[in-house]
C-alpha cells in the first residue's frame, strides 16, 4: 500500500517546517497512524518555508502555494507526485476545491480520499465550485457518518462518493497516577471536572456552569477546573460565577495552559466535561480518553462516535442544564480505577494510532478496489 497525504491548508504563520510538524500534531499522527499498519506514507504540505523532512519512515515535502496558482498544478509538484506514484490520495479537508479539481487532472487514474476537518457546507455561490471538488473524489472521512446529513440535504454530495467514519485523529496522551498528578497541578474536589476549550456560544459555558450548580446538593464536593484559549465569554462566565456564592468557591479559571500540561490536568481530575453544540470532532475529548479520563458530553454526532455512542462515560442534551446534572450525578458514581482501564480500553480499541490506522488502511483499499473495479 503505497498513499500519498495532501495538506493544502496554508500556514499563515510561516513556521519552520520542525515547528510546524510539532505545531500540527494531527498533520503526524495521521501519517504515522496509516504507517503503523505497513503502509508506504508520504505527506506534502502546503508550506511557506518549502523543504523535506524524514521522519519515522514518513517524508515529509514542504511546498510553497501560489495565490493564482493551485499547488497541484506547480511543476514541482508534478514531479514530486509522479514520482511518488501513489495508489491513492488522501486530501486533509473538504475546502480546497480548486486544488482538488486540479489534483484530479494530473493524477486521472487515482483514487482520492477526502478528510472532513469540521468543514462547514459552503454558501450558496461557492456551491458550485465546491460540488466540482467533491464530485473529483473517491470518499470522504467523517468524524461520524451522520454528519454527512448537513451535505447531504444541500445535495452537495454526488452518489459515488464513498463515506467512511473515521475519528479525525487520535492522541499521544498515556493514563498516569492520579494522586501524583493531583499533586503536580493542585487539582482538587470530588469529583474533579476539568473543562478544555474555548468559552464561546458553541462551547456553551453558561449552560456548563448551570448543570453544575444544578449537581451541587449531591455533589456537594465537585470542584471545576477551566483550561480556556480565546474567551468572547469570559466577561459573561466571571459574572454567572460571580453571581453565585456556590460556584465562586467551586469553579476555577486557569485560562491558557500550555499543551504539555493538558495530560498532567487529565490525569489528575475524575471527570472531563464539554457542552459543544457542533464538533466536526474534538481533540480535547479524544486527548482525554487517552488518559482515561471518563467524558461528560454533549450528544452529537462526532462525540457521540468518539465514545462509542456513549459506552464510556454520559452523554447530555445540548443547551439543557438538568440533563448535565443528571450526568454529572450519574458519572460521578462511577469514577475510580477500573472505571479508567475501561475508558483507556475504549481509546486503544477505536481511536489509539494503530485503531485509526486500521480505519484509514481500510478505507485506502476500498477506494483502490472501487477504482479498479470501475476501469476494468
Amino acid at each position: 500500500m503505497n498513499a500519498l497525504q495532501i495538506s493544502f491548508f496554508p500556514d499563515s504563520r510561516r513556521r519552520a517546517r520542525e515547528q510546524l510538524l510539532s505545531d500540527w500534531p494531527s498533520l503526524v499522527d495521521i501519517a504515522e497512524s496509516a504507517a503503523a499498519t505497513g503502509a508506504q506514507i508520504a505527506v506534502i504540505q502546503a508550506s511557506h518555508v518549502p523543504g523535506h523532512i524524514e521522519r519515522n519512515g514518513i517524508n515529509y515535502f514542504f511546498m510553497a502555494p501560489q495565490a493564482t496558482q493551485s499547488l497541484a498544478r506547480k511543476p514541482e509538484f508534478i514531479a514530486r507526485l509522479t514520482d511518488l506514484s501513489p495508489q491513492v490520495i488522501h486530501v486533509h479537508g473538504l475546502g480546497f476545491a480548486r486544488d482538488v479539481v486540479a489534483l484530479r487532472e494530473v493524477a486521472p487514474r487515482t483514487p482520492m480520499l477526502l478528510q472532513d476537518h469540521a468543514d462547514r457546507p459552503p454558501r450558496i455561490w461557492r456551491r458550485a465550485r465546491w460540488r466540482r471538488g467533491v464530485a473529483a473524489a473517491s470518499g470522504i472521512s467523517f468524524c461520524a457518518r451522520a454528519q454527512a446529513a448537513e451535505f447531504s440535504r444541500r445535495g452537495l454530495l454526488p452518489s459515488h462518493v464513498e463515506l467512511f467514519e473515521i475519528p479525525e485523529s487520535t492522541s499521544r496522551f498515556t493514563p498516569g497516577d492520579q494522586s501524583t498528578a493531583r499533586a503536580a497541578t493542585r487539582l482538587a474536589g470530588d469529583p474533579c471536572v476539568l473543562w478544555v476549550g474555548h468559552l464561546d456560544r458553541n462551547k456553551d459555558p453558561l449552560t456548563v456552569l448551570a448543570g453544575v450548580a444544578a449537581a451541587l446538593d449531591e455533589l456537594p464536593r465537585l470542584q471545576l477546573w477551566c483550561c480556556f484559549g480565546s474567551a468572547p465569554l469570559f466577561d459573561e462566565v466571571r459574572a454567572c460565577i460571580d453571581a453565585d456564592a456556590r460556584l465562586r468557591e467551586r469553579v476555577h479559571l486557569l485560562g491558557r495552559v500550555p499543551h504539555h500540561k493538558i495530560q498532567t490536568l487529565m490525569r489528575a481530575a475524575d471527570l472531563f466535561v464539554l457542552g459543544s453544540h457542533r464538533e466536526g470532532s474534538s481533540f480535547s475529548l479524544i486527548e482525554a480518553l487517552a488518559t482515561g479520563l471518563t467524558p461528560v458530553v454533549t450528544d452529537i454526532p462526532s462525540l457521540r462516535a468518539l465514545t462509542g455512542d456513549g459506552s464510556v462515560g454520559e452523554l447530555w442534551r445540548c443547551g439543557d442544564a438538568q440533563s448535565l446534572r443528571a450526568a454529572l450525578i450519574r458519572a460521578a458514581a462511577q469514577t475510580g480505577d477500573a472505571e479508567r482501564a475501561r475508558t483507556r480500553q475504549h481509546f486503544d480499541a477505536n481511536l489509539s494510532h494503530a485503531a485509526v490506522g486500521r480505519r484509514f488502511v481500510a478505507a485506502y483499499e476500498s477506494l483502490i478496489e472501487g477504482h479498479a473495479h470501475a476501469h476494468s
